[in-house]
C-alpha cells in the first residue's frame, strides 16, 4: 500500500525575516531572522528531507533520483518548491527570469514563475505587483532616477488573498505578510531595488539591473485567475490557478471527505486546522505545518476533520 511522504522542512535566514514561522506554525526555528520555509524541496540550497516511513532520511531529490515510480514525471528534477515566507520587513523589489533565460544566463538553472497565497497580513499591509513603465526606456529612466513611487504598483492584502507572478513581473512582498509560495523549483532573484539596506556586515546587498531590466515584462501584463469552487461531500476544492507549470488548489475540509486515487503525484501543505489522512487501515495525523507528498496511483483515501491543505500538482 502506498503510503504519504511527509517532510521535514529546511529554514533559510533572511534579512528580513522573523519569528512568526514559530508563532504561527510552532516550528522549531534555527534563526532569529528566519526568513524561508522551504517545505517541499529538491533544490540544491535546501533539500527537505523524508521524516519517516519507508524512506525516512532520504532527501527529496535523493528520492525523486532513486524511485521514479512514485512520481512519474518527465521533469529530470524535481520541478516545483513550495515554501512559507515571513516577511517580517520588506523584501528586495525583484524580478525573475523565465525558463528560457536562466538557462542561458544560470548555468541551466530553471526560470521562476510563482504564486502566494496570503496566510497572514498585518492591518495595512501591501505587497508591489507590477510597474507603470511603458517602455524599456521608460523602466531604465525611472530605475535611474530612483522614482520608485512613480514606477512600482502597491497593491494591499489580506489573508486569503491568492496572487499569481509569473516570471518576469517585478514584485516584493510588503512589512508584515506571511504567504505560502509555490513556485518553479528555481532559487534565481534579480534585485531591482533594496531601499539602500546594509547587511548584518554594513554592506549593502547586490543589485542586478542589467539582468532585471533584460527579463521586466514591458508593458505590464497582469495575468487573471478566476477560483473555481467545486463543494463535494466534506470537502471545498478551490482552484486558484493553473498553468503550464503548476496546478494550485485549496482544498477546505469540512467533515469526512472520500478522494479517488490521484493519477498525479500531489503535493500538500496543511496551513490551518487539524485533521487526519485514512487509506485502507491505515491513519497519519495532519496537523497545520504539516508537508506531504502522495505519490502517483495513491489509493482512494479519506480526509477527515476540520483543516485546509494548500495542494500543487505539475
Amino acid at each position: 500500500m502506498m503510503q504519504p511522504i511527509f517532510l521535514s522542512p529546511i529554514f533559510q535566514e533572511r534579512i528580513w525575516g522573523g519569528q512568526k514561522l514559530k508563532t504561527l506554525f510552532t516550528y522549531d526555528l534555527p534563526y532569529e531572522r528566519t526568513g524561508e520555509c522551504w517545505a517541499i524541496s529538491a533544490h540544491p540550497n535546501g533539500q527537505s528531507v523524508v521524516r519517516e516511513g519507508t524512506f525516512s532520511g532520504l532527501t527529496l531529490g535523493e528520492l525523486w533520483d532513486s524511485h521514479p515510480e512514485l512520481f512519474q514525471s518527465s521533469s529530470p528534477r524535481f520541478p516545483l518548491l513550495t515554501k512559507i515566507l515571513d516577511a517580517s520587513d520588506n523584501l528586495s523589489v525583484q524580478v525573475h527570469p523565465n525558463d528560457e533565460y536562466a538557462n542561458l544566463h544560470e548555468n541551466g538553472e530553471l526560470g521562476k514563475t510563482e504564486c502566494w497565497y496570503i496566510l497572514d497580513a498585518e492591518p495595512g499591509a501591501e505587497i508591489i505587483y507590477g510597474h507603470a513603465a511603458q517602455t524599456k526606456e521608460q523602466l531604465i529612466s525611472y530605475i535611474k532616477e530612483g522614482k520608485w513611487d512613480d514606477l512600482l504598483t502597491k497593491v494591499p492584502v489580506q489573508a486569503g488573498d491568492f496572487f499569481y507572478v509569473p516570471s518576469g513581473t517585478i514584485h516584493a512582498l510588503g512589512k508584515g505578510i506571511v504567504v505560502l509560495e509555490t513556485q518553479q523549483s528555481s532559487d534565481t532573484t534579480y534585485r531591482v531595488y533594496d531601499y539602500n539596506r546594509m547587511d548584518k556586515d554594513g554592506n549593502t546587498r547586490e543589485l542586478h539591473l542589467e539582468k532585471a531590466i533584460d527579463v521586466t515584462t514591458i508593458p505590464q501584463v497582469y495575468v487573471p485567475t478566476e477560483p473555481e469552487q467545486q463543494n463535494k461531500e466534506g470537502i471545498i476544492i478551490t482552484k486558484l490557478v493553473s498553468n503550464e507549470f503548476f496546478t494550485v488548489q485549496k482544498w477546505d475540509i469540512t467533515n469526512n471527505a472520500a478522494l479517488p486515487a490521484h493519477s498525479k503525484y500531489t503535493i500538500c501543505s496543511v496551513i490551518a486546522g487539524h485533521g487526519s489522512l485514512q487509506i485502507g487501515s491505515e491513519s497519519y495525523a495532519l496537523t497545520k505545518g504539516d508537508h506531504f507528498i502522495l505519490p502517483v496511483n495513491f489509493g482512494e483515501y479519506t480526509l477527515k476533520g476540520d483543516f485546509s491543505v494548500i495542494i500543487s500538482r505539475e
